[in-house]
């Protein structure tokens, strides 16, 4: 764990619809990695996760910022990989693998960095006490050398943030208090604000929990016409349960309609816990709401809006759920600040 003068766990961020507006609120783009804190206590290089897990095997590449850091000073920060001009989670989670000679290979070929944005100790000094206001300048005026996070108390820029860094990866804003010091552990002083979007689905399948259907299984079509498994809706209740146990039982086949891996397999974070996934005939059509696609999937599982049946589900396709860049967008490292 980390020091005793470093404050821990880090603060916390409440999720919220709308950017906080007003003085007392700084801005910064929310960054798609693992938390960091990045500590050297006494001559000795830590990187410690959010619930404490040390995190310096998994991204040996970040040990020489120990030359960066004082004695008894620390950062808070996140770990992010960049390949092709975006931020990659799914290559974050492959990381985080017991063999050291495969995290070696993956730290050459897709080598990890570090946004600092904020400074918690820094000689021995608890800046963290201070309120943003003063801890901002403070990991300008000391973090040389390291990457850090940009930051703006204009709300225009901030929307604006939100509204385009989805095609660099990013996952939404943060927005922190300027008043009030580090507050570690809690979500008092930090809200984020995600970008929800909506996207039209065929219902490939459906996993019940008992009698109940509990997650429907949602398919994406690419231009050749393969039907991929792209994600899953969760909290299936009332009337749409009613409705669902009518319209599915019906169209059960056999075999998955996806391809790829799909829901119900076996992996190593299952464990045997996996509900009874029962693919359908892909005929229906539902509009659901959800807020990042990674490379083949939902993020997150998505919200059931509607059902479509104005819709054909050839027409649910990847093209209509992809970020597309436009003229003048920054690129990642148009984004980043160097100290």
């Amino acid at each position: 764990m980390p020091g005793p003068n470093v404050p821990f766990p880090p603060q916390e961020a409440e999720l919220v619809d709308e950017i906080p507006v007003g003085e007392k609120w700084q801005y910064e783009p929310k960054w798609d990695g693992f938390r960091g804190v990045l500590e050297n206590d006494g001559g000795e290089l830590a990187l410690w996760s959010r619930n404490g897990r040390p995190l310096l095997r998994y991204f040996p590449e970040l040990r020489p910022l120990g030359d960066l850091l004082p004695p008894h000073s620390a950062l808070d920060g996140e770990i992010v990989i960049e390949r092709d001009g975006r931020l990659d989670f799914d290559a974050m989670q492959m990381r985080l693998h017991p063999a050291e000679s495969r995290i070696r290979k993956l730290a050459a070929e897709t080598p990890a960095t570090y946004i600092a944005f904020d400074v918690l100790l820094w000689n021995g000094e608890p800046i963290h006490a201070k309120p943003l206001r003063e801890r901002r300048p403070a990991l300008l005026a000391k973090a040389k050398g390291f990457r850090i996070s940009p930051a703006s108390t204009d709300i225009a820029q901030a929307r604006a943030w939100l509204d385009r860094l989805e095609t660099l990866g990013l996952d939404g804003i943060i927005a922190k208090r300027v008043d009030v010091p580090y507050m570690p552990g809690s979500r008092e002083a930090v809200r984020k604000v995600k970008k929800h979007k909506t996207a039209d689905c065929v219902i490939v399948g459906y996993r019940v929990n008992g009698k109940r259907i509990a997650v429907l299984n949602l398919g994406l079509y690419r231009k050749d016409g393969t039907l991929d498994f792209a994600g899953h809706t969760s909290g299936i209740a009332g009337p749409l349960q009613q409705q669902l146990q009518t319209m599915l039982p019906p169209l059960r086949v056999a075999e998955e309609t996806t391809t790829g891996r799909h829901p119900g397999m076996e992996s190593r974070w299952s464990q045997g816990r996996e509900l009874e996934w029962i693919p359908v005939t892909p005929k229906i059509v539902c509009e659901v709401r959800f807020d990042k696609v990674e490379e083949d999937r939902f993020r997150h599982g998505t919200r059931f809006m509607r059902f479509r049946p104005d819709k054909d589900p050839t027409e649910c396709t990847w093209d209509q759920v992809r970020p597309r860049p436009r003229t003048g967008d920054p690129t990642l490292e148009d984004l980043l600040v160097r100290a």
